[in-house]
């Protein structure tokens, strides 16, 4: 993604955050983006292309380590509910922009179906790798528990943030026991 492309995204996703899908139009991403009026147009024409773009600038963020070494593969459940929990905990704090950003986009989805797309096609890398890791690790149906694990985790944070978890943030050891949990049940021994 260009620059220019990810500075309007950038500016998107903080516009989800802050002020729901009714505050991201093309004159406030201009503004916060600290561009001229009609810059944002010129890359995204219309609302759709724009939330495209904003889901595009996401998964770009989540796949991106950003200058961090990759962590080392898990070779049991427990080193896997490490890794787990350690992204859920960095959803819920770090990465939370990003997040509610993500669950505004989620919901634009329900009723526009280029974005459904696009959530989809951006989403399948983190089911891919889910799949991947449980069938490193013995599981018998290694498709179906990654898909599990990637809709538990995004439960999780879901609960978290706007459900009626948000009462109470969990911490990284609840994380880790919570998903370690669910991992006893997926792989063998």
């Amino acid at each position: 993604m260009t620059q220019r492309r990810a500075r309007i995204a950038d500016a998107g996703i903080a516009l989800l955050a802050r002020r729901g899908r009714p505050g991201l139009t093309h004159r406030a991403v201009d503004a916060e983006a600290g561009l001229p009026a009609g810059s944002t147009s010129y890359y995204a024409r219309t609302r759709a292309a724009l939330l495209e773009l904003v889901v595009h600038r996401l998964a770009e963020l989540d796949l991106d380590p950003g200058g961090r070494a990759e962590p080392p593969a898990p070779t049991d459940a427990d080193s896997l509910a490490d890794l787990l929990a350690g992204y859920v905990h960095g959803r819920l704090t770090g990465n939370r922009e990003r997040t509610l950003a993500r669950y505004e986009l989620s919901l634009e989805a329900v009723h526009h179906p280029g974005v459904r797309e696009v959530l989809v096609t951006t989403g399948a890398p983190f089911r891919t790798v889910a799949a991947d890791l449980l069938a490193g690790l013995g599981s018998p149906d290694p498709q179906r528990h990654g898909r599990l694990l990637v809709a538990c985790c995004d439960g999780l944070v879901l609960d978290a943030v706007a459900g009626a978890g948000s009462a109470h943030q969990p911490g990284l050891e609840e994380l880790r026991r919570s998903l370690r949990d669910l991992l006893t049940g997926m792989l063998p021994g």
